[in-house]
């Protein structure tokens, strides 16, 4: 097979190396790579968020199958096009995309399924935003609504510093990203990730992981992309684990296959990442364990495709814009 990564990063060099570990695997390309990447594949340059750009190289270069890395070509359905134009992807759609895409979104579909997540606000004005933190004093959690490369989510410890995180979100340091901003109670846990496979029916542990998304030791200062990770995650116990695919990531799943703007082709479903009706794929829970010896910040960005909130307790309910009758992180 003639294979396509799209993507970079440190996540689409373990890919490639994975990929070109299999027999069937005639050609690799990855886009745009690295230099690190340019070692074992060759890279190509064009603009991997284009649909119409990723179709008209995949046509030119004979691509069997495309592997989607970073979020943002996904959020863009550079998925969904490769679909339409009847080539097998690993990636879901724009619509399941849209777990990792939007924060706001997220906490919808964590309401509607019964998760467990930290008490929220959701606010597109700064005005509404600083009124709810009046009633909710630091330390609290201010996070851009969209993609921001790990880099939208501000741990405010005080007071001063929520409603300066504010102003950021909402003066454009986060581009579109932050045109909406979403404002969550600070919760004190480790943190790590939880992957999993799914097609809209079955859910398929492949691992766990934990990264440091804070930038100094000790966890301060602000949030970056990832400053290292190591697998497995030893906060992620079997018990854990079965506590997120019960009470998270089961819901979520069956709550995105209600939504029928993501059905899609029995065939894709065999090959893609997506399912065949969420569209949902690669999941992430992120698992706050709670125990009088951690003491871990937890709240970080959400990393590829979808993170959902776990903690061993239900926040209590909160008043203000778009609050959520139950919570999230």
């Amino acid at each position: 097979m003639s294979i396509l990564i799209l993507g970079s990063g440190g996540r689409e060099h373990s890919l490639a190396w994975a990929v070109l570990q299999n027999p069937k695997c005639d050609k690799l390309i990855v886009a745009p790579g690295n230099a690190g990447i340019a070692a074992i594949a060759d890279c190509a340059s064009f603009d991997i968020n284009d649909g119409a750009a990723v179709v008209g190289f995949v046509d030119e270069n004979n691509i069997d199958f495309v592997i989607i890395g970073p979020e943002a070509p996904l959020a863009a359905g550079v998925g969904d096009d490769l679909r339409a134009a009847g080539v097998l992807v690993f990636g879901p759609s724009k619509a399941a995309a849209a777990l990792e895409a939007s924060k706001a979104f997220t906490k919808e579909i964590c309401d509607a399924a019964n998760a467990p997540t930290a008490a929220y606000g959701h606010f597109t004005d700064a005005e509404a935003a600083r009124a709810y933190l009046a009633d909710h004093p630091a330390p609290i959690v201010i996070k851009a609504d969209g993609l921001a490369a790990g880099k939208g989510v501000i741990i405010a410890e005080t007071d001063a510093e929520a409603l300066a995180a504010v102003d950021t979100m909402f003066d454009g340091t986060f581009g579109d990203a932050g045109a909406e901003v979403v404002i969550e109670e600070f919760m004190d846990g480790e943190e790590a990730s939880f992957f999993v496979l799914c097609d809209g029916d079955t859910v398929l542990p492949i691992g766990t992981a934990q990264d440091h998304n804070r930038v100094g030791d000790g966890d301060t200062g602000p949030n970056t992309g990832g400053m290292g990770a190591y697998s497995p995650a030893p906060v992620l116990t079997d018990e854990i684990a079965e506590r997120a695919l019960a009470e998270i990531i089961r819901p979520t799943m069956a709550e995105m296959a209600k939504r029928p703007q993501r059905k899609m082709k029995k065939r894709d479903a065999r090959f893609s990442s997506s399912t065949t009706n969420a569209g949902l794929v690669s999941s992430q829970a992120l698992i706050s364990a709670f125990s009088p010896m951690t003491r871990t910040s937890a709240g970080g960005s959400m990393p590829a495709l979808a993170r959902m909130p776990f903690s061993s307790k239900r926040a209590m309910p909160s008043p203000g814009a778009s609050a959520s009758r139950a919570a999230v992180m």
